[in-house]
C-alpha cells in the first residue's frame, strides 16, 4: 500500500512562540492558502492533551486542503490525532519502530544534520530527510552547526529519497537553497513571524516554482 502523494515545496514548520501572538491554527490557514503543501505541528513544551486537542484543529485545516500534517516527535500524538505522518530527529523513536506503529501509509521524515547522517539514513523507511541547518538558527536552540549549501548538496546527493532543507531560510536565500538540489523548503519564523503568513507563503512557492521550472 503506497503513501499518497505529498509536496515538500513550501513546509510549514510550527512555533507558537513565534506567532506574535495570534492563533496558531488561524496562521497555519494562511499559510496553507498561500501555497503551504505540508504542515509539521512542533511542540516541546504542551502537554499531551494538549498536543493531541491542537493537532485535531490544525487538521481540519490542513485535511479539507489535501496538506498533510506531520507530527514531531511524538508517534502517540500522531495516532491519537489520526494526523498524517510522523517527523523524528536522531534522538527521538528509530524510524524503523516508527513505521511499526504508524502503518504503510504514513509519511515519516527524519532529520539529518551532516554527510553521516544523511549516509546512515540509506535503507530506512521514510519518505523525506530534513536537512540542516543550513544557516544559523536561534528557532531550534540544538540544531548543529550549520551545513551552508555546500553542505546541503552533499547530503542531498547522499539521499536515496526527497529533501527539505531547513534552518533560517527566508525568501531573500531561498534560489539559492533551491539550487543545492532540495525538494522544497521548510521555513518556521519566515512565516510564522510574518506580517502576512498567506502572503509570505505565497512568494517562496512562488521561489521554488521558478526553481522546478
Amino acid at each position: 500500500m503506497t503513501r499518497p502523494a505529498f509536496d515538500l515545496g513550501v513546509y510549514l514548520v510550527t512555533d507558537r512562540p513565534a506567532l506574535r501572538g495570534r492563533e496558531l491554527v488561524e496562521v497555519v490557514a494562511a499559510a496553507v492558502a498561500g501555497g503551504a503543501g505540508m504542515v509539521q505541528l512542533r511542540e516541546k513544551t504542551a502537554s499531551t492533551r494538549e498536543f493531541v486537542a491542537l493537532a485535531k484543529a490544525v487538521l481540519a485545516v490542513t485535511r479539507p486542503r489535501g496538506v498533510p500534517l506531520l507530527i514531531n516527535d511524538r508517534v502517540d500524538v500522531a495516532l491519537a490525532a489520526g494526523a498524517d505522518g510522523v517527523h523524528v530527529g536522531q534522538d527521538d523513536m528509530h524510524p524503523a519502530d516508527v513505521r511499526a506503529l504508524v502503518g504503510p501509509r504514513a509519511i515519516i521524515g527524519l532529520s539529518v544534520t551532516g554527510e553521516d547522517e544523511a549516509r546512515a539514513a540509506i535503507g530506512l523507511p521514510v519518505d523525506y530527510l530534513g536537512a540542516g541547518p543550513v544557516f544559523a538558527t536561534t528557532t531550534k536552540k540544538d540544531a548543529g552547526a550549520p551545513q551552508g549549501i555546500a553542505g546541503l548538496g552533499r547530503m542531498v546527493a547522499l539521499a536515496e529519497v526527497p529533501v527539505v532543507a531547513i534552518g533560517a531560510i527566508t525568501i531573500e536565500n531561498a534560489a539559492a537553497v533551491m539550487a543545492a538540489g532540495v525538494a522544497g523548503v521548510a521555513v518556521v519564523s519566515a512565516v510564522c513571524s510574518a506580517a502576512d503568513p498567506c502572503a509570505a507563503a505565497r512568494e517562496l512557492a512562488a521561489v521554488v516554482r521558478a526553481a522546478r521550472a
